[in-house]
């Protein structure tokens, strides 16, 4: 049995699995001020019902790191960067402690300048005087050489030793991707998250080994995939989105999606967009951004918006408006704001909770505006309305203005005209009927759907993915993200690069207690090119990308590796 829990704005949704059914359910308020204490009590719910030792596996979804950046709540980092010729690493400068320094190695991983020892036991000393314990160290080219990166890390680690320093973020260890200023903003963000993710990832696994469960724990991340508790400590910057995530998986858990569509999660605090294309979710290629800066955490292409069933209205310039701001619950739930609930409640459309007090607050706050309350209610609802078709049209406008990329592969030329939406989450029977005119498409709402995100927590697959490169003529074979390197020879090819980067992912996901069926490893992207010097062919740069494709586990009824069916048109699903 599989347990999943998804930590939402608003609650705290969480559910036990037996394959496609639902052996348990639970849903708590979420306590911002207390995270834990809401994933608790929807163990113990679920645990009511379920026995801890028939808990296989456990999956979690959760906003912790993204609330901690959206909030504010991150630690001071000093990013030390090493730029080289021909750029200027002031352009990328990212927190209060900023630090380029020397050295540089060139696209081929050779050693141009070497770094200055002095240098680096200042930039220590500076660090260590202003109380900084978090470090980023990240090099120009670190994923063709991590030398200078490597010993930029040991050099800061070493303060561990007189108490000053306690984490170090190694570009070349988050992603094998060449783009600097990207690498730079993700190593960052890793560290700026990681004391406070780890005290809750301490605390998470504390508590389900106190009510009996010892079945290995996974976090879900942006990617629309898990990752194991324990390697997450080292890489919390994946755990970004991960509820919007958690929603895209729970509908291909729930629906058999071929066309192009978009999915709705309407929680009590905002509703969560994302688009899929031929059946296939569309995702962030190169990275999402976080903050104000992009980075290289791959993702699911979603989008935000402040809308919710408890979103607070309240009349701005003479007009009704709707969030994007929840202040607690609705009237109808015990509140003290009118919310969109209320509204929905106060006409007709709902019926949550106590319909007198959402009547009430609605009267009571036209009265004060000198309005209607049927149109104020309906002017609320309208709103509402309008900003999620906004957001749905600007969304699928954004996707279409680039290549749109699946889990699958790339669509070229491909243009995304959803002919369905999907709803999901609380207020979704309600919202259906009201959606669907200002939409102008089918809109569908599945079993399941109060809780769709945590069933799609539970039932995500591990997803990983690594780059191999070699350059034959200096006989090295490097991978990035594994810090494995090792000497090849001049007659290594591409087939055999495609080959080592299979196993190594393989070999890396048995280490994480992923075997079999999850573990299906797919080439994306492989290249070769001959590297010609004064008298011809002196080797061969070969590049190999590959990974596990997020999934649903236990999906092998005639789906593609995302859980889709195969395309209408022929083609593998994408």
């Amino acid at each position: 049995m599989y347990l999943g829990i998804d930590v939402g704005g608003t609650h705290t949704d969480a559910v036990v699995m037996d394959g496609r059914t639902i052996a348990a359910s639970a849903k708590v308020p979420t306590d911002h001020h207390d995270l834990l204490a809401s994933v608790r009590a929807a163990m113990q719910g679920l645990l009511q019902v379920v026995e801890p030792g028939r808990i296989t596996r456990m999956n979690l979804s959760t906003t912790l790191s993204t609330n901690a950046i959206v909030e504010g709540k991150t630690e001071d980092v000093a990013v030390v960067v090493s730029a080289g010729p021909g750029i200027d690493p002031e352009h990328f400068r990212v927190g209060r402690f900023y630090f380029p320094v020397g050295g540089s190695i060139d696209h081929r991983g050779e050693e141009i300048a070497p770094l200055d020892p002095a240098e680096m036991e200042r930039v220590a000393t500076a660090c260590c005087d202003a109380g900084v314990r978090l470090f980023a160290a990240v090099g120009k080219f670190s994923t063709r050489n991590p030398a200078h990166e490597s010993a930029m890390g040991t050099a800061l680690g070493n303060m561990a030793r007189c108490g000053c320093g306690d984490f170090v973020s190694l570009g070349h260890r988050l992603s094998g991707q060449l783009n600097f200023p990207r690498r730079v903003a993700t190593a960052y963000y890793n560290s700026a998250v990681w004391r406070v993710y780890n005290r809750f990832a301490d605390a998470i696994e504390q508590s389900a080994r106190e009510f009996g469960i010892t079945a290995p724990i996974h976090i879900l991340k942006a990617d629309g995939g898990t990752m194991p508790l324990a390697v997450s400590r080292e890489l919390p910057v994946e755990s970004i989105l991960s509820g919007p995530a958690a929603s895209v998986m729970g509908i291909i858990a729930l629906c058999d999606i071929r066309e192009d569509c978009v999915i709705l999660d309407i929680g009590g605090t905002t509703t969560d967009i994302a688009v899929f294309a031929c059946g296939s979710p569309v995702i962030e290629k190169d990275g999402i951004e976080v903050g104000s800066y992009p980075t290289l955490v791959r993702a699911l292409k979603t989008r935000s918006i402040g809308v919710g069933g408890d979103s607070r209205l309240h009349v701005a310039a003479g007009a009704v408006r709707v969030g994007p701001e929840r202040a607690g619950a609705s009237m109808a739930m015990g509140g003290r704001r009118p919310t969109l609930i209320d509204a929905l409640n106060f006409r007709g459309h709902a019926a949550v909770g106590d319909v007198a007090a959402s009547a009430r607050g609605i009267r009571e706050m036209a009265g004060l505006w000198d309005l209607y309350p049927e149109r104020l209610a309906d002017d609320a609802i309208a709103e509402a309305v309008a900003r999620i078709r906004a957001a749905v049209a600007d969304l699928v406008d954004e996707v279409n203005a680039r290549p749109v990329y699946t889990i699958m592969e790339l669509l070229q030329g491909r243009v995304v005209e959803p002919s369905a939406v999907y709803l999901m989450g609380g207020p979704a029977k309600v919202m259906q009927p009201l959606l669907a005119p200002a939409l102008g498409k089918r809109v569908e709402v599945p079993d399941d759907f109060a809780v769709a995100n945590a069933i799609g927590a539970a039932l995500t697959r591990t997803t990983a993915e690594l780059e191999l490169f070699a350059d034959t003529e200096k006989g090295v074979l490097f991978i990035p993200t594994l810090g494995l390197e090792r000497k090849t020879e001049r007659g290594y090819d591409l087939e055999r690069a495609k080959a080592d980067a299979r196993d190594a992912l393989l070999e890396h996901l048995a280490g994480l207690g992923v075997t079999g069926g999850e573990a299906a490893v797919e080439v994306v992207e492989a290249s070769s090119f001959n590297m010609v010097g004064d008298y011809g062919t002196v080797g061969r740069n070969i590049r190999v990308k590959c990974q596990v494709r997020p999934g649903i586990m236990g999906d092998d009824g005639g789906r593609n590796v995302c859980g889709c069916k195969p395309c209408p048109d022929g083609g593998d699903g994408a």
